[in-house]
């Protein structure tokens, strides 16, 4: 990157931030050191900024190291600011670091930088500052986790850190402004002002600095003096030299001045040791008694003050030093000063002043103000009489004092009896006449739960009450001197009905007058009584004169009470139970107050603020309660859709809607709006149910539609309301978008959630929302610089910040949450609109990464931009615009900081780690590569100066791991950035990669160098660095096989060498981590699995794409591997784990990939340890083994298929059986019950087409990879490999299974479901039905009557007797005709075997589905699809087998013989047809079947080709698929031909029958060739072309012996069907001589041919041994001797020639 940055001068603001631990560098020992190497810059202060020097200006010149144009850049600047030409190019360079919103590149010389520069210089100059303050503030605060550090540097400041500082603020209040004279013409009136601002604002700072030293060190008397020279000559900040400059928006800081300069005075004289000294009478111990020349100076000071009110504290201060140390020598001056003390409104001003300086919560400045304050007052109050004091403000300045908690906590460990505990005892004696003063102290007082007792107690159990009366009341008794009055009868003090709450004043009680006369009386009555029965009488009273003109009066006395309960109740919840009786009167109050015409806002916000409090607690109560006040918004009519709830009909705004508009809005005070907005927030997160919930949706649609748009435009009185108003809005939307979903379905009824989400994307309030976003960098940082140093968290710049962070976090969720949608919707629209000016929404986000102050703002700015760039049909860096460059280069300069905060840092990779898949503009910008003319030709690419590459590399680079600024989790984002390159396929950035040095070795670092064993210290995020790695070599290896780096290679044989060791060591290591840490409830199982998945991909994908020797030499090892970790992690399962058991999935899925693998050759042993596996499976729970269950049965298929493919005995295979079959069994009495349950829950299929559309899956057990299926499947295998029946028939004895699963199967044909299981089970027969043993079986278990009606389901007959159309889809796939097909297939093999065992069943099976047969010989010359054909052939297969027992057929079926001959005969001329035309074949199957190829055959659907020779190319694939879907039809039909002519064979008579009437003609007496017209019947012109047909495709290698075996069974149906015609006496001789001739002609023509083949070499037909002899035809006279070698059936047709031939 650019030399600029990486400037390693450590800027104020980076030491700042790295000192409040929001940097990289948190641990203590960094601290330390950066205090170490930074500690003379804090105790120079602002003096570190030296002034320009010409020995400096020439050393500028004379470095080579900084570039001309930074040089008079910074020269310049110097003149500017008046400062050191060194310093001045350091702080430019700074400022590009920081600071500078452009490219270095577009770096202008201009008003502007320069403005920009002097910013950056004032905000160093605090920051330094800043850094002091901090170290004051907690250098002796325990909690602190930099306590020690802080600790040491403020010892080595301690010296001569007071001198210096107080030197720079003399320096700084005498400074005259500069001018353009002095500073050159840039100095302009804009200038001074905001030089003369940052003056007032470093003064502030550096007295605050002095303060809080002088809150823990002494001050000196002289000192002491000195200072108080210095603020009165300066006037405590009022008189500086340049007040002509001072506007109004600097009062605040002239203010504050001025209440630090009181303050260090009073700290100065030492109040608190002063009341001690006094206490002990040792006041000679202090430091002032020696110093009686510093007294008298002092004295005569401050004779001279009293004139501006920041004298006050100082002078009261004095009086008690003074009195207390020389009360002889001191009345008159003591009395002169104390009273000018006393006009100067002393108390008043102290409580103005501590107002001024801001809440206690973080302010240490403020909280040591109130401590200093606390020790003044109690001094006060002890040495003076109370009534000499004003005692109203007293009370006022007491209360803010003791709001600090741990003064409240000293005050309770106080004697009553002295200091403010006097106050309280006052306030106490006033009671309840005046009630306001002593719960106002009450209320300040409580800070925990021991101080709640206390005021609890006191309250609990008063002993005075105090009464004013006008007159003397005649029931009293009194003396004559009237001093003490006795009360003659018991007096009800309340005017209270009866049987409500009341307090009784007995009889005989005694009164204190205190006050007496005209004037009226004052009396202290001595009786004990509880406050809390009182302050309920208070609130009950107030309900009975709401109306009345004394409600004013009454709402002063309960607002107290109020205040007091929420103060109890918001510290301490157990005191809540005794405080009932008054919270609940708070919701009659609220309804009562709400109500009247001007109602008592004060009182109802401390109403609702109790609620609120309440709420937390219980807010079920709460809203039942206050659901009927009438005070919350409402809906007159039940809500049932979204369009009325945002229209807001039927809404009412209730109570407090009234009260907002008509009261609050108009007079611009909102404190019930605060609070209102606190109690929905509080009941909305308490979780209340749905009913409730929707309850609260007229408060929640008030507020988004009423208030959230519009509360910007409303009235104010008081600075920061609006502000922190927008942000309880936005905590409200906030806490209902994070509400976990609800789990009842709320159908279209809206809930609080989506009318949020509705409302956000939909309607002004999302408006609202985009504005707050668009504030911008710019306005927080001016609202910040105005604001104090030592705000805290509670300045209204800090709660701007949280309402952008509150916008940024709800807009996320809103999209997040937003149902998809095909309309973009106006949040989105105003997200990402272009506006010509380059100011639309995502720079203004994007620009939040200039933002210093809190780390969560960029990083949730560029987390939204992330959800954007990710769902938002907009191009980031089209909106970015001329910006992209600049925000490019602050978002690298942040990523590349050392000391930024880590979680900037992984938003950022995460945000491009996105951008890479969804923002190619973007992240090409990011990238920055650069071209540069390779080799060849061949384009090669460099990394730009400013490529976000440079800080990856960097990250993943071995040499930094470990180091502060490269965690694990910053790691994990570059790798998954690394990652997101590889997926995309971003080859020019790839490329990059390859050749960078050490790339690779870095890249695997975390698999080989810092991987450690798994423990609980081990965090998920290096569990996923490691498989990004493995991933990231995985696309490696699939991208470039043949030409991967050399690194690369040296990895991967790293990870072949240790492969066995990784997986034994690490993987199960780590799994058996999961499974403890799971049994302690902690658990990384996602990490842990996206390991272990990336793990198993790499194996795969070195196994199938490598193959180099080292990877091949360790290949086998891993099968071992996979079934003992596979195995052990099922050993894991005793207390049934559930990451346990996924994890051993996932063995068993690598295992099921790598037997694919070893098909190709050996594999090793690994059947024993599957048959232990499954053992232990099959004990296990079932429900959660299901799917691991079903990957151990597709193990052992495949392992026992390439153990079948190799030969060899298997020793397992009894105890596999019995397994399998166990399981078989219960998995079909398992499907029984389920498909019974669908039938009668009436989920039937509705199927259009039923012998086309495939079944849907059942509910669970039909699956095609299911355990039912799979153990089906398994058991077919075994069943194969015991050929002999050796273990098989004993274990289906004991365990019946074929019961089983032929009761299931007839079933699901029945109801046509569970198609798989069925296929699955018909291929268990057809196996077992192989073999006699086994076919007995099957038909002995009855399959006959499980098949043959139930199949009639599959296929429906219409009402005109035909079955339903023939599927064109692939016979590939799984479906009911293919069910058929299998059962046809099954009937074949079990009478092919069983031969006249079985020839009832076949008939029967014939006879009941003899439609269908004959529709599906006809159907070949209508659909030549492969599923169609493969049905015609196992059709003819079975009929092939059937027709040996034509007796048997005529006997039973004689109509059914004589069609499917007739049919046959009429197949035979249809399949020759259509192999003797292949042009018509080709036509048939585009148009006809509408299906140009079956769908395996075509190629990809390409993009529309750009060339002529692509266009060429592409028509030459298809007709090269074209060709091969045609040969595959020929060889289907040529099956179909061969059998159609054997079955025929059986069909027509041999030589000793042909005289026989019984067999009918075939074909009729004619030669025309094959017409594919139905009307044209089967001849000899038939036959003798499929002989034709099969000699021409004689040529074709593959199906030689097929053609053989057709003309075969073809010359003997023509031989025979000839002599038939012969013999006939019915056929005229004239034809008969015809037919000789045609045939003799033919025959020889055909012969000739044949031998030309033979010549050649031919094989003979397959069926040559099964034909009848030739022997068994009478010996022909005159026949020639055969040739040797020939076919027996050549000899035969020579003969008839011959015989035809006389």
């Amino acid at each position: 990157m650019c030399s600029c940055t990486l400037y390693s001068h450590r800027s104020c603001r980076e030491l700042w931030t790295i000192l409040l631990g929001r940097s990289a560098l948190r641990e203590p020992a960094q601290i330390e050191a950066e205090l170490d190497r930074h500690w003379n810059r804090l105790v120079q202060g602002l003096t570190y900024y030296k002034p320009p020097s010409s020995s400096s200006a020439g050393k500028v010149k004379e470095n080579k190291d900084v570039a001309q144009p930074l040089k008079d850049f910074g020269l310049r600047i110097s003149k500017l600011l008046g400062l050191d030409e060194q310093q001045s190019v350091q702080l430019l360079q700074g400022y590009l670091q920081e600071d500078y919103r452009g490219t270095r590149d577009s770096l202008k010389v201009n008003v502007c930088a320069y403005s920009q520069i002097a910013d950056h210089y004032y905000d160093e100059r605090l920051c330094l500052l800043r850094c002091v303050l901090l170290l004051l503030t907690y250098f002796q605060d325990e909690r602190h986790p930099y306590r020690a550090e802080y600790s040491n540097c403020v010892n080595k400041l301690e010296k001569d850190l007071v001198s210096n500082y107080k030197s720079q603020f003399e320096k700084l209040f005498k400074a005259e402004a500069p001018t353009w004279e002095t500073h050159g013409n840039l100095m302009t009136e804009r200038q001074v002002s905001l030089w003369f601002l940052q003056c007032l604002r470093e003064q502030s700072v550096l007295l605050e600095i002095i303060f809080l030293y002088y809150a823990y060190f002494e001050m000196s008397p002289a000192d002491l003096l000195s200072f108080t020279k210095m603020f009165k000559e300066q006037g405590f900040g009022l008189r500086q030299t340049n007040r002509h400059l001072v506007n109004k928006s600097m009062d605040a800081l002239v203010d504050r001045i001025g209440y630090l300069s009181s303050l260090i005075l009073v700290e100065g004289m030492d109040i608190d040791f002063l009341h001690k000294c006094a206490l002990e009478d040792s006041t000679d111990q202090h430091q002032f008694s020696s110093a009686p020349d510093v007294i008298k100076e002092i004295d005569q000071l401050l004779l001279t003050f009293g004139d501006i009110p920041h004298h006050g504290p100082v002078l009261l201060a004095w009086v008690l030093l003074r009195h207390t140390l020389r009360p002889d020598e001191s009345s008159p001056v003591v009395r002169r000063i104390g009273n000018t003390a006393l006009q100067l409104g002393v108390f008043k001003y102290i409580s103005t002043m501590l107002k001024g300086l801001g809440v206690s919560g973080n302010n240490c400045t403020a909280s040591t103000a109130k401590m200093c304050v606390y020790g003044l007052l109690s001094f006060v109050i002890t040495s003076f009489e109370e009534e000499s004091l004003q005692c109203s403000q007293l009370i006022d300045a007491a209360c803010e004092v003791l709001s600090a908690p741990s003064l409240a906590e000293v005050f309770w460990e106080m004697k009553p009896n002295m200091g403010l505990g006097m106050i309280l005892d006052s306030a106490v004696g006033m009671f309840p006449h005046k009630i306001g003063p002593l719960l106002q102290l009450l209320t300040a007082l409580l800070s925990n739960k021991s101080t709640v007792k206390k005021v609890y107690n006191l309250l609990d159990k008063m002993s005075f009450y105090t009464q004013v009366y006008k007159h003397k009341p005649s029931d009293i008794i009194s003396k004559d001197d009237e001093t003490l009055w006795k009360r003659q009868t018991p007096k009800l003090l309340y005017p209270l009905g009866s049987g409500q709450t009341n307090l009784w004043m007995p009889q005989g009680v005694l009164g204190q007058v205190m006050i007496g006369g005209e004037q009226g009386y004052v009396v202290r009555w001595d009786f004990s009584y509880s406050s809390w029965t009182l302050f309920t009488c208070e609130v009950e009273m107030l309900l009975h004169v709401v109306s009345t003109a004394d409600v004013l009066a009454h709402c002063a006395r309960v607002k107290p009470i109020l205040d007091l309960v929420h103060k109890i109740i918001s510290t301490d919840w157990t005191v809540s139970d005794c405080l009932l009786p008054l919270t609940s009167r708070i919701y009659m109050l609220l309804q009562r107050l709400t109500s009247v015409i001007n109602p008592p806002v004060d009182v109802i916000a401390s109403c609702v603020n109790c609620l609120s409090v309440l709420a937390a607690r219980m807010p079920g109560k709460v809203w039942s309660s206050l659901h009927h006040t009438g005070f919350l918004p409402f809906a007159s009519n039940p809500l049932t859709s979204m369009a009325q709830c945002v229209s807001a009909e039927g809404m009412k705004a209730g109570n407090y809607g009234n009260l907002l508009v008509q009261i609050e809005q108009p007079r611009g005070e909102y404190a019930v709006t605060i609070a209102f907005l606190r109690l929905i927030t509080t009941l909305v997160k308490g979780q209340l149910g749905s009913t409730q919930n929707k309850g609260l949706i007229p408060c929640v649609l008030l507020v988004l539609k009423e208030m959230l748009p519009t509360y910007h435009k409303w009235r104010y009185n008081t600075y920061g309301v609006r502000e922190r108003i927008g942000c309880l809005i936005l905590e409200l939307i906030h806490a209902i978008l994070n509400l976990s979903p609800e789990g009842e379905d709320q159908g279209s009824t809206p809930t609080l959630q989506t009318l949020c989400i509705y409302s956000l994307a939909n309607t002004e309030a999302g408006q609202a929302v985009v504005n707050i976003m668009g504030v911008g960098v710019d306005t927080i940082d001016v609202v910040l610089a105005a604001q104090p140093s030592s705000c805290g968290s509670e300045g209204p710049g800090q709660i701007l910040i949280q309402t952008v962070k509150l916008a940024f976090s709800v807009t996320n969720n809103v999209i997040r949450l937003k149902p998809p949608s095909d309309v973009v919707s106006p949040l989105e629209q105003a997200l990402t609109q272009h506006s010509g000016h380059g100011n639309n929404l995502i720079v203004v986000l994007a620009k939040y990464i200039y933002h210093k102050h809190d780390p969560a703002l960029p990083r949730l700015a560029i987390q939204l931009l992330k959800r954007l760039a990710t769902v938002a049909p907009m191009s980031v860096y089209a909106c970015l615009g001329s910006d992209a460059s600049a925000i490019r280069d602050a978002f690298l300069t942040r990523l590349q900081s050392k000391t930024e905060d880590m979680r900037i840092k992984v938003m950022i990779l995460e945000f491009l780690t996105v951008a890479v898949e969804t923002q190619p503009g973007l992240i090409e910008l990011f990238l920055n590569l650069e071209g540069k003319d390779g080799k060849e030709g061949s384009k090669e690419f460099l990394l730009g100066e400013w490529s976000c590459l440079h800080v990856v590399l960097d990250l993943i680079d071995s040499k930094q791991q470990g180091k502060y600024w490269c965690p694990p989790l910053l790691h994990r984002a570059a790798l998954a950035f690394l990652l997101a390159l590889w997926q995309d396929r971003r080859e020019s950035a790839i490329s990059v990669l390859r050749k960078k040095e050490r790339f690779w070795e870095n890249l695997t670092t975390p698999l080989f160098g810092t991987l450690t064993p798994p423990s609980e210290t081990t965090e998920p995020c290096v569990l996923e660095t490691c498989a990004f790695v493995m991933k990231i070599i995985g696309l490696e290896i699939y991208y470039v096989v043949r030409y991967f780096h050399i690194h690369l290679l040296l990895s991967l044989t790293m990870i072949a060498l240790i492969s066995c060791n990784w997986s034994f060591i690490y993987v199960k290591s780590l799994v058996c981590h999961i499974a403890e840490m799971e049994e302690e409830g902690i658990c990384y199982f996602p990490e842990t699995q996206m390991l272990i998945s990336a793990w198993r991909m790499l194996l795969i994908l070195s196994t199938s794409h490598l193959n180099c020797r080292t990877m091949s030499e360790h290949y086998f090892i891993l099968s071992p591997l996979a079934v003992k970790l596979f195995f052990w992690s099922l050993q894991l399962t005793t207390p049934m784990s559930v990451p346990c058991l996924r994890l051993g999935s996932m063995m068993a899925t690598l295992l099921l990939i790598l037997l694919k693998q070893w098909k190709r050759s050996t594999a090793p042993d690994i059947l024993s340890p599957l048959s232990l596996i499954l053992e232990s499976v099959l004990q296990a729970d079932q429900q959660m083994m299901e799917r691991t269950k079903a990957k151990i049965f597709s193990a052992l298929i495949s392992v026992l298929q390439i153990q079948g493919l190799n030969g060899g005995d298997i020793s397992q295979l009894p105890q596999l059986l019995l397994s399998v079959c166990e399981t078989a069994k219960d998995e079909a009495l398992a499907l029984i019950d389920n498909t019974r349950h669908m039938n009668q829950a009436g989920e039937t299929v509705e199927d259009e087409d039923v012998m086309e559309t495939d079944s849907p899956r059942g509910q669970q057990k039909d699956q095609r990879d299911g355990v039912c299926v799979l153990a089906l499947h398994l058991a077919k295998e075994l069943c194969r490999t015991d050929e002999d029946g050796e273990h098989w028939v004993s274990v289906m004895r004991k365990v019946p299974v074929l019961p089983s699963v032929l009761s299931a199967v007839e079933l699901s044909l029945r109801s046509k479901h569970n198609l798989y299981f069925t296929e699955a089970a018909l291929h268990l027969l057809l196996t077992l039905a192989r073999t006699p043993q086994g076919a007995a079986a099957v038909a002995g278990a009855g399959v006959i009557q499980t098949i043959c009606l139930p199949l009639l389901s599959v296929y429906e007959v219409s009402s005109n007797g035909t079955s339903q159309s023939f599927s064109r889809k692939s016979q590939d796939s799984a479906c009911w005709p293919g069910v058929y097909r299998l059962c046809m297939s099954l009937m074949e093999s079990l009478l092919k075997t069983l031969r006249y065992n079985f020839i009832n069943e076949a008939l029967d099976f014939v006879g009941v589905h003899q439609e269908r047969i004959l529709q599906c010989l006809n159907a070949v010359r209508t659909v030549q699809s492969l599923a169609c054909l493969d049905e015609a052939d196992h059709t003819v297969g079975f009929l092939l087998q059937l027709s040996s027992f034509c007796k048997e057929w005529q006997f039973h079926l004689p109509k059914l013989l004589r069609d499917i001959q007739v049919n046959l005969c009429y197949l035979c001329q249809t399949c020759t047809y259509l192999l003797h035309s292949k042009k018509m074949l080709h036509h048939y199957l585009q148009a006809k079947n509408g299906e140009a190829l079956p769908p395996g055959h075509l190629p990809r659907p390409q993009r529309p080709p750009q060339t002529p020779t692509k266009e060429a190319a592409g028509g030459g694939e298809r007709e090269e698929a074209e060709q091969k879907a045609l040969l595959a039809v020929q060889c289907s039909l040529l099956k179909i031909l061969s059998k159609t002519l054997a079955t025929l064979q059986h069909f027509t008579p041999d030589c000793c029958q042909i005289l026989l009437d019984q067999y009918h003609t075939l074909f009729v007496l004619s030669f025309t060739t094959p017409a594919f017209d139905p009307d044209v019947a089967p001849s000899f012109g038939t036959l003798l072309a499929t002989i034709n047909v099969a000699l021409s495709m004689l040529g074709e290698v593959d199906i030689k012996s097929l053609l053989m075996f057709t003309m075969e069974n073809c010359f003997y149906v023509l031989i025979s069907q000839a002599a038939r015609c012969l013999k006939d006496p019915s056929i005229l001789p004239r034809d008969k001589q015809r037919l000789k001739q045609e045939l003799s002609s033919e025959l020889s023509t055909l012969l000739s041919s044949l031998s030309r083949h033979f010549r050649r070499g031919s094989p003979s037909s397959p069926a040559s041994g099964i034909l009848p002899s030739t022997q068994s035809k009478p010996p022909t006279p005159g026949s020639k001797a055969s040739h040797e070698g020939q076919e027996p059936f050549i000899q035969l047709v020579q003969a008839f020639v011959r015989l035809v031939q006389r």
